[in-house]
């Protein structure tokens, strides 16, 4: 039984929704942040590779290019080893868009402590690293352990 009832889940969800409303007011959606969050953590990436990862199809992918490179938030520069394609990098606007990506979570998670005492932010934010490592953990790991839980919970409800 899952006795957090996907609370951090659920908590990052409203956040997640709150963080959208607020990209879209600088007219930035969520499939072309996740774009622009590609380009920025892979600069010079051609666009077939960004379709590749982000699976998307060709003309997605060169209208998402093409929408952000008018808004500011991606340039464009020849392939010197491939002069049919062009690659992609996030401007100094997409850097300060993460900017204000993580602003906006950090504002909201701070509200959300805003109710605790000193020693119970302490307290919490000491439990959550914890978890926060092992989860980095696991995940560097290939998810190991998780996996096994899972795939023996699937075995026992058949």
């Amino acid at each position: 039984m899952d006795m957090t009832e996907r609370k951090i889940t659920k908590i990052a969800r409203e956040v997640s929704a709150l963080t959208v409303q607020m990209m879209k007011a600088e007219g930035v959606g969520t499939a072309e942040f996740d774009f622009i969050h590609l380009v920025r953590h892979n600069p010079g990436i051609t666009q077939a590779e960004v379709r590749e990862r982000l699976r998307i199809d060709k003309g997605a992918a060169a209208r998402r290019a093409a929408s952000l490179e008018l808004k500011g938030y991606l340039v464009r520069r020849e392939n010197p080893q491939d002069g049919r394609s062009q690659l992609l990098y996030a401007t100094p606007q997409a850097e300060s868009l993460k900017n204000s990506k993580a602003s906006i979570e950090a504002a909201v998670y701070e509200w959300l402590l805003s109710d605790l005492d000193d020693a119970e932010k302490a307290a919490f934010c000491e439990t959550l690293d914890r978890l926060y490592r092992r989860m980095k953990a696991e995940s560097r790991a290939g998810f190991p352990e998780c996996r096994r839980l899972i795939e023996g919970e699937g075995e026992n409800d058949a």
